[in-house]
């Protein structure tokens, strides 16, 4: 290098330097890309995007490539600038050239690059790989050569190069990037996707309506009174019993008896030809089981049985929706009946109303693992029946006993605005 002037190795360096700033750049940028979002891209023909693709789906090529050019140009620029030293200040400039150059690459050729390279990766990846798809097959037998040697010190350690780039997300992972969507995805949206996400969680005994809630004919009655339920009742499929639901017989579409009305020929041997036999489904179904159950089934209403047979309610395919979608009325009043505002800013709550229904409509957080009414939360956690004018602090919530009968809490009074943050372990 004796013959070469000072200014072209001057220019030399420089030019390596910035090299070694597109070669760090470019690997922190291909390792910072959304793999999902870089696989929609391709998918949509994005030609850079295609192009990174290609190079990720051999990662380990990839690395060899930048990491071998990287080397080279960063060992090549420590040769000049050690020339340049040497020439400038004889050999005491050797360590101060080394210095200099550690500091320069460390910032112009590490630090900086990568930070906007993180930033930014695919402005930053999808340019570069214009330039090291060619460079790859260039250079392909030294890379595998290097990737072959690398490979094999990985498997004596027992570690595949096969790992898949593309790794599949866990629900709990998937549930953490609807979160964090932001603004990328309606509130209201996130909640319906995290609602699928949670079907596997929820059974058709969280959703049921409790069999002493069950309206229904029954066909022991007089023929006027089944006649004021089927012109009056706010549901449009009505189960069919005789005596108590324990002996159901079938369920009616009110529209097909109305059919009936309307042509002034009803009595209760026509009603029973068109009630629909009943279906039975084990409590312990998931609901994203029970949906699929109801499209195969054609049915949008089922009776849940426990393990001896015995109904303890019934699920509707729209109690079913509501766990995605949400409610279907904004109304508090309309949608939980047993749930009063009050002036001060409390409600009183039924006993008898569903935790899950509470937290869905309410925006309240009391706890689901255990009991499915707010009564038997309360019992449970005391383990006692309490007195009326008995106050408990559940999951935060100030909660005060209003009124209890026949060995059940009936109503209480809830404070979500005076609730605190507590220790998980401390809460119900």
């Amino acid at each position: 290098m004796d013959e070469i002037s000072l200014s072209a190795l001057g220019i030399s360096l420089f030019i390596l330097i910035i090299l070694s700033a597109c070669f760090s750049a470019s690997e922190t940028a291909m390792m910072s890309l959304n793999r999902y979002k870089l696989r929609h891209l391709a998918q949509a023909k994005h030609p850079g995007a295609m192009r990174a693709q290609r190079l990720l789906d051999r990662t380990d090529r990839l690395i060899g490539l930048i990491l071998l050019g990287n080397n080279f140009v960063n060992i090549l620029a420590s040769a000049i600038a050690t020339v340049i030293a040497l020439r400038l200040l004889g050999q005491a400039g050797i360590a101060i050239a080394t210095g200099i150059l550690t500091f320069v690459i460390l910032i112009f050729a590490e630090v900086t690059p990568k930070t906007l390279a993180a930033l930014h990766p695919e402005r930053v990846a999808f340019p570069a790989s214009y330039i090291l798809e060619p460079l790859l097959k260039m250079s392909y037998p030294l890379v595998w050569l290097v990737n072959i040697m690398a490979n094999s010190l990985l498997r004596l350690v027992g570690v595949s190069s096969k790992t898949d780039a593309m790794q599949q997300l866990s629900r709990e992972e998937l549930r953490t990037v609807v979160n964090e969507a932001g603004a990328l995805i309606p509130r209201q949206h996130q909640e319906m996707l995290i609602g699928i996400l949670d079907m596997e969680n929820v059974t058709v005994n969280d959703v049921m309506v409790p069999r002493n809630e069950i309206v229904g004919i029954d066909i022991n009655d007089d023929d006027q009174i089944i006649l004021k339920q089927l012109i009056h009742s706010q549901h449009t499929r009505l189960p069919v019993f005789r005596d108590n639901v324990e002996n159901v017989l079938g369920f009616v579409h009110a529209r097909n008896a109305l059919h009936i009305l309307a042509a002034g020929d009803f009595n209760k041997e026509k009603l029973l030809g068109i009630c629909r036999e009943p279906y039975f489904i084990p409590e312990s179904t998931p609901i994203n089981t029970q949906l699929l159950s109801f499209q195969r089934e054609k049915r949008r209403i089922a009776f849940v049985v426990d393990e001896y047979g015995d109904i303890q309610g019934l699920v509707t395919l729209e109690s079913i929706l509501e766990e995605i979608v949400g409610e279907f009325t904004t109304d508090i009043a309309a949608t939980i009946k047993d749930v009063h505002p009050q002036d001060d800013g409390t409600y009183l709550v039924d006993g008898a109303a569903f935790v899950r229904e509470l937290n869905r409509t309410m925006n309240w957080d009391l706890p689901t693992s255990g009991p499915k009414t707010l009564n038997g939360l309360i019992i449970e956690y005391l383990e006692s029946i309490p007195e009326t004018g008995t106050s408990v602090l559940i999951a935060g919530y100030p909660i005060d006993i209003v009124h209890t009968s026949n060995n059940a809490i009936k109503t209480v009074r809830i404070h979500p605005d005076s609730r605190r943050e507590i220790p998980a372990e401390e809460s119900a």
